[in-house]
């Protein structure tokens, strides 16, 4: 059931990078998707009964295979989270720029202004 509510929110971050005409809205489209995405991962890598991946004398004195929580995929949430953070704040920066030249964020408005 979380996965499809998971799912839900990355086809409405999908649809509204499609559907929306606002750029504003577009840059939230997209962050929903893109958080969206990382809830997915979250939600594949969360597991019952595994232990953090710290060398100990108790640890090691067992004998008897334990289950260990890979950090990679941790590492890469962590990179995909500071990515999207910067992607979004370019777009943030390019919308800003544009709002100084058009009297409108409407993408349809912004490319009849600008064609020659």
């Amino acid at each position: 059931m979380l996965e499809a509510f998971v799912f839900a929110t990355v086809l409405c971050g999908f649809f509204g990078i499609i559907f929306k005409q606002n750029l504003m809205m577009k840059i939230i489209a997209m962050d929903v998707m893109s958080t969206g995405v990382i809830a997915y991962y979250v939600l594949i890598a969360a597991r019952d009964g595994f232990l953090t991946p710290i060398a100990s004398t108790a640890i090691a004195a067992t004998t008897e295979n334990v289950a260990y929580a890979d950090p990679v995929p941790q590492a890469v949430i962590l990179t995909a989270i500071v990515i999207g953070f910067s992607i979004q704040a370019l777009m943030l920066v390019s919308v800003m720029k544009l709002a100084r030249d058009n009297p409108t964020l409407e993408s349809s408005e912004i490319e009849k202004n600008n064609t020659p």
